[in-house]
């Protein structure tokens, strides 16, 4: 078997014409499941096989670092594959020792070579290299060693800028908010003074002053955040024509994964790499290629500021701008290899009523399997019963099926508590993604705030954190009274305790335990270039006491933290043999950037319990999407904004294609998701979109095929009541409510006499649904 045959077997005709792609710019819309993975390492592979093009001028840019590990591996098979035959040998008899062999060989020669990994990884990266040549609007520098600050030491340092620096109203300019939408202005690629200038109200020159003096913390402590990792390399390109030059001759062939979730910053940064900053018309394309890989109907990042109209314009951008059947720049992959008929019936049916997208068709590989179950319950306790004994019988009916091949999947992680109430009483394992990740655990970010000042001393937010952890005597008062000296000095903590002010004017124990954290600081910073990652980590969690004082609390939680850290010097560990670096620097990069989905770890035997949002990109045998409610999912915010809506029904989109073999779809009919409040629900406009020959109604109506046989589930039923008067209502009329007060209705779901009114209140700054057949309402006269 030749090369060209070992890379293209086993692919469909519409990947082999990706695979095959080498010059110039190409579109691959690929539906879920359809093998998008193996089309873009094939296609890889294929470049350094088949075109010999140099690895190093390969970019593959993925959505997670899990994912380019996971696309590494398999190059290095198939390429150690590709080994095996011109030795005339079949890879899959030779031994495992054997087979490594030949892996790590296709490791050292070639994807060690390769720049693939997340827009942020790759940036931050590229950055080690030419951030020193970079300066804002502001003549604002950094080095090489910056460090990367997480999401919560960024919001710390908006809280002490807005409450501390400029005593701001912290209801008005609350932290979390503000930094949002700094980091909103970031990805929109925008300065402080263009913002100041585009929103020249008082809020638009308070949140712009923030922004400035953020960026000058920034600077002063030599950090990037995330969204500077993508901001400065393109204002670093914008900027210098050189650098630019450079590295758009360094990449020649530009991969992006997941296109549909990029924002306009990474759009830009990729644009200015393919093309030199020129129109994508005027580039010669001979040994150059973009080739982005994506699909309008799985966008679902909007609030993370992804822009999926950015791959709507590809074509236009890029591309040769004819239509669809005519179009040489663009390829469909519409065979699913994932899921069973009757779940792709279901999910075209649904996503066909979005008005923005490509259109395209997933076509089955499987048989029609079991039709999708509805189940309509009478509160979130009676659907999470349900679900239990769904699950009991499912897995005893398949003893197949272990636990992990359930996934139960909702719109906001709120709904996850009678889940797991009703998990835990029925003695079923489970775990819920989104819980605290690893590096986010206190023991570790103290253990990296260590690591942070060791490579870069003027990290005033590492040294605060632990300068006095553990306990040296070092309280606020003297962190106030360095505080002032390094301002009136314009100079870091740091300078200011390692020189000889901070010793001549504090005294006693204080000046000998700065001195000591000093010479602590110091004695690891020497070992930089001689010891190892793990062993530096190893050295400054013992000698700095950290370690000691959890092994003198034993207790069940400290053994944890000692446990967690260990894990922590094992993953420099697994650092150091995935990449040959075992320097610190790298090391705290790669820590930085990990993301959770790169956390994602599916135990043998528990349930998965996640959002929808985290789900993208996953699958599994059997899946319950719970909670199809109109207000819940899709949400109150997107009724009124069609862009918003077609973003819900591109999640709903998203869950449905998750399930390979069974997918239970719930909605209940009374729900008590914030406070105490309990308020009718009615079923989603999603289900209603469901084609009515591929759904079946468990125990409940069902709202696709009303001929079927309604059974009434035992909790169904309501205490007698008095029935309100009925009456006709409309969109727009005001009314009042004997608890909430005067309100106008902005929805009707359902028909007579099962309608619900969506209201809102004056009262209230989220809508309620209200039933008019257990709730009085009076009708107010307009005026």
């Amino acid at each position: 078997m030749d090369t060209q045959t070992l890379l293209l077997s086993g692919l469909n005709p519409a990947q082999c014409q990706a695979v095959q792609h080498f010059c110039g710019p190409l579109l691959v819309v690929a539906g879920a499941g359809s093998g998008k993975t193996r089309a873009l390492t094939y296609r890889i592979a294929y470049l350094l096989e088949h075109y010999r093009v140099d690895p190093e001028h390969i970019l593959a840019v993925t959505f997670t670092n899990k994912a380019a590990k996971e696309i590494k591996m398999r190059i290095e098979d198939l390429l150690a594959q590709r080994l095996a035959k011109q030795a005339g040998q079949e890879f899959d008899q030779l031994s495992g020792v054997e087979q490594n062999q030949l892996r790590s060989q296709v490791y050292r020669n070639v994807t060690r070579q390769l720049w693939m990994g997340t827009f942020h990884s790759l940036c931050g990266r590229l950055l080690r290299y030419d951030i020193e040549k970079y300066q804002d609007e502001q003549g604002r520098q950094w080095t090489k060693n910056f460090t990367i600050l997480d999401e919560g030491e960024a919001q710390t340092l908006i809280k002490q800028i807005t409450q501390k620096d400029m005593n701001l109203d912290e209801k008005r300019f609350e932290t979390r908010q503000v930094r949002y939408t700094i980091s909103r202005i970031k990805n929109q690629g925008k300065s402080p003074s263009q913002y100041e200038r585009e929103e020249a109200n008082y809020r638009g020159r308070v949140i712009a002053e923030v922004y400035s003096r953020y960026q000058q913390e920034l600077a002063k402590n030599n950090s990037l955040d995330f969204d500077d990792l993508l901001l400065v390399p393109v204002r670093l390109f914008q900027q210098n024509e050189q650098i630019l030059t450079y590295w758009h001759q360094q990449f020649r062939h530009i991969a992006v994964d997941e296109y549909q979730d990029t924002n306009h910053t990474q759009y830009e940064l990729i644009r200015l790499l393919a093309t030199n900053g020129r129109t994508a018309q005027d580039i010669p394309w001979q040994n150059r290629s973009i080739f982005v890989v994506g699909d309008a109907d799985q966008s679902i990042y909007r609030f993370r500021g992804a822009d999926f109209t950015i791959l709507m314009n590809f074509q236009n951008d890029f591309g040769d701008r004819l239509p669809d059947d005519d179009t040489r720049t663009m390829v469909k992959l519409e065979q699913n290899y994932r899921s069973v008929a009757n779940i792709l019936t279901a999910a075209n049916h649904l996503i066909q009523h979005n008005q923005e997208r490509i259109d395209k068709v997933l076509r089955p590989s499987h048989g029609n399997g079991e039709k999708i179950i509805t189940f309509e319950a009478t509160d979130e306790r009676d659907e999470a019963d349900y679900i239990l004994q769904k699950l009991r019988y499912l897995q005893q009916k398949n003893p197949h099926y272990s636990w992990q091949n359930f996934a139960i999947l909702y719109r906001t992680n709120a709904q996850s508590r009678a889940l797991e109430e009703v998990l835990v009483r029925g003695d079923i394992p489970y775990h819920v993604v989104g819980g605290l990740r690893f590096y986010d655990r206190k023991e570790i970010k103290d253990a990296l705030a260590y690591l942070r000042l060791l490579v870069n001393p003027t990290d005033n937010l590492s040294l605060i954190r632990v300068i006095n952890t553990p306990r040296r005597g070092i309280g606020k008062t003297t962190l106030d009274q360095i505080g002032q000296m390094a301002t009136e000095g314009d100079r870091s903590l740091w300078q200011v305790i390692a020189g000889t002010d901070a010793l001549t004017q504090l005294k006693g124990k204080t000046a000998k335990s700065i001195q000591e954290f000093v010479y602590l600081i110091e004695h690891w910073q020497q070992q930089l270039d001689t010891k190892t990652a793990p062993e530096i980590i190893q050295g400054i969690l013992t000698q700095s006491g950290y370690r000691r004082e959890l092994e003198l609390e034993s207790t069940d939680e400290s053994a944890e933290r000692l446990q967690n850290l260990q894990e922590l010097v094992n993953a420099a560990i697994q650092y150091g043999e995935e990449n040959e670096d075992t320097s610190l620097i790298g090391f705290l990069s790669n820590a930085s950037l990990a993301s959770d989905l790169d956390q994602l770890e599916q135990g043998p035997e528990k349930i998965t319990l996640m959002t929808l949002h985290a789900s993208k990109g996953l699958e599994f045998p059997v899946v319950f999407l719970v909670g199809l409610e109109q207000g819940l999912f899709p949400n109150f915010r997107s009724l009124n904004d069609p862009v918003a809506l077609e973003e819900e029904r591109r999640l709903c989109y998203v869950g449905i294609t998750r399930a390979k073999e069974r997918l239970f779809l719930t909605h209940a009919t009374s729900r008590r998701l914030y406070g105490n409040q309990r308020e009718p629900a009615v079923a989603s406009m999603f289900l209603e979109e469901l084609p009515p020959d591929v759904v079946q109604a468990d125990g409940a109506q069902s709202w696709g095929n009303p001929t079927q046989t309604v059974k009434i589930h035992p909790r169904a039923h309501r205490p007698a009541a008095q029935t309100p008067p009925r009456r006709t209502w409309s969109v727009g009329d005001r009314c009042l409510h004997r608890k909430f007060g005067v309100g106008q209705i902005t929805h009707i779901f359902g028909q007579e006499p099962r309608v619900h009114l969506g209201i809102r209140f004056e009262s209230h700054p989220t809508p309620k649904m209200i039933d008019p057949r257990l709730v009085e309402l009076t009708p107010l006269e307009d005026g």
